[in-house]
């Protein structure tokens, strides 16, 4: 129902596999560069309203406005180009997301390891869809999606700390994917 509801009645900032918006996560093997998974950022309509402060700005200028932080409601939906094992995304991803975390509270290692325990043992298989739904600032859902099929929600993430180091990592100064922070700076100077 959520998948349904993110991809029917949201507006999609960027687009999954279309070339002109196409958000991508690489990593370098040697010299070759590997599409691991592609992503895209979903929004209620209801924020266009909140973006006033974006209108008539240039992309570059998008991305250093704080509206670009999106305090509100937002889905992000990545989709595995290739199969990976559970742990080796947890731990590329928990590289990423604890440096950004300056001084951890328990509730923050409390919410990383639940976060963690989603993936330890589990094979995300080319095709599967992670989505990553920030309520609020502080409250994060998390989904997986086998071929489209998700039997609910897996895990909900409550740490202010936490869910903004996860948004930093897509979204902040040294993005793991820019063509996806460019590829929602696009989207929102088209919407707003």
């Amino acid at each position: 129902l959520l998948i349904k509801l993110i991809k029917k009645s949201w507006v999609k900032l960027t687009g999954l596999f279309c070339d002109e918006h196409l958000g991508y996560r690489e990593k370098v093997f040697a010299i070759i560069g590997i599409k691991v998974h592609a992503a895209a950022l979903y929004a209620n309509p209801s924020i266009l309203n909140e973006l006033t402060s974006l209108k008539g700005k240039s992309e570059i200028d998008i991305q250093g406005d704080p509206a670009f932080a999106l305090p509100l409601e937002k889905s992000m939906q990545i989709v595995f180009v290739r199969d990976v094992d559970g742990k080796t995304f947890w731990d590329a991803l928990d590289k990423a997301v604890s440096p950004r975390i300056k001084v951890p509270h328990v509730t923050d290692e409390s919410a990383l390891s639940t976060f963690r325990g989603i993936f330890q043992g589990r094979a995300l298989k080319k095709g599967t869809s992670i989505f990553l739904t920030w309520l609020e600032p502080s409250r994060m859902l998390v989904l997986i999606a086998s071929s489209g099929q998700s039997v609910g929600v897996d895990a909900t993430i409550k740490s202010l700390n936490v869910t903004k180091a996860l948004y930093n990592v897509f979204f902040g100064d040294a993005p793991v994917s820019p063509s996806l922070k460019a590829s929602v700076s696009r989207g929102l100077a088209g919407a707003s």
